[in-house]
């Protein structure tokens, strides 16, 4: 009996192209045994000798696949990872996990019922900057942490309304795309906070969904920004760190999906390796500010995960209990937003 476990991708957009197929396809262990494109060749050119099919239907009826990975547009995450639990397969979901802790609260309850695996694509954590990060918070070298900083700017001015994200339908905006991530970081350092103020707003002209946010979280002794725009030109650092013994600050974004997008590959020499010109900087009272080198970020550590918490041999890394919190956090902070006030974080309904 072999340990490699077949998987399969429903989605060929950048999510099922980048971050799913070609990570899956790099992770010892894992086979990409099928992938759904509901339409067009794209998945038959780059992977030739995998089975397409063009329904979830068709991926199901195959029962050696045992995990399937749900990458398909936000608004139908939980109809299709609901599907694929009661087909009893183990589930990877895109993020965001879903739209409301209502829905994860479901799936939660399904994944239990039927003792499947049940998961969120957070990849971020497996950034080098994040785990680097990390380190830095370990180390101890800052003092007390005051103040933790997050930012994820881009410069796109012009709204893309075709795109279901940027349309204005369910499911988009960049609260759900970008904040997922930066909510799902800051509670794996920091765990709950005690309460949110947050603005959620649109600020490109013409724009039909939220594109830029700024989430405070309060903590008893320091305070976590959480920050994304589409209109910055010139991006603030991604991560800022300042504590009672000194200051971390890090700008740029971790190279994977950038690299990915460009053509490379896992084996690619210095893949997820970023220049010494990128490393962050370590600023400490009465010395000289130091570079700090960058973990190497590997995505494949997400699905590597998952492979050995199949086979009963590691935890899952990202739990779906989790993946609510993410889910919670974002609805307070559009609660927030739109009542200007800040709110009390209240994680007692969790499943």
């Amino acid at each position: 009996m072999t340990d490699t476990i077949r998987a399969g991708v429903i989605g060929f957009g950048l999510a099922g192209r980048i971050f799913h197929t070609a990570v899956i396809s790099a992770t010892p262990g894992l086979e990409l045994a099928a992938i759904v494109q509901r339409k067009g060749d794209e998945a038959a050119k780059a992977y030739p000798h995998v089975p397409i099919y063009r329904s979830i239907e068709e991926l199901l009826a195959d029962a050696s696949i045992r995990l399937v990975v749900v990458a398909t547009p936000s608004f139908s995450h939980f109809e299709v990872a609901e599907q694929c639990l009661r087909a009893d397969r183990d589930v990877v979901v895109d993020k965001p996990f879903v739209l409301t802790s209502e829905e994860a609260e479901k799936l939660i309850h399904l994944a239990r019922e039927r003792k499947r695996l049940l998961t969120v694509y957070q990849n971020r954590r497996w950034d080098g900057d994040f785990k680097t990060i990390e380190m830095v918070l370990v180390s101890g070298e800052l003092g007390r942490l005051v103040t933790y900083e997050s930012h994820f700017d881009r410069f796109r001015p012009q709204p893309r309304r075709e795109v279901w994200r940027e349309s204005g339908g369910p499911g988009g905006g960049t609260l759900f795309d970008l904040g997922s991530h930066l909510i799902d970081q800051a509670l794996t350092l920091f765990d709950k906070p005690e309460s949110l103020f947050a603005s959620v707003r649109t600020q490109r002209d013409n724009g039909a969904a939220d594109d830029a946010f700024d989430i405070t979280l309060f903590y008893p002794r320091f305070t976590a920004y959480l920050r994304a725009t589409m209109i910055a030109k010139a991006p603030g650092a991604r991560f800022t760190l300042h504590g009672t013994e000194g200051s971390f600050v890090k700008f740029g974004l971790d190279p994977q999906e950038a690299a990915l997008v460009g053509g490379a590959t896992f084996a690619t020499p210095g893949f997820g390796t970023e220049p010494e010109a990128a490393w962050g900087k370590l600023y400490l009272e009465n010395a000289e500010p130091e570079s700090v080198e960058t973990e190497v970020g590997d995505y494949r550590g997400l699905y590597a995960n998952v492979r050995d918490a199949l086979l009963g041999k590691a935890k899952l890394a990202v739990t779906p209990e989790q993946a609510w919190r993410t889910t919670r956090l974002i609805e307070i902070a559009r609660e927030s937003s739109s009542q200007g006030r800040a709110l009390p974080v209240d994680f007692s309904g969790q499943p």
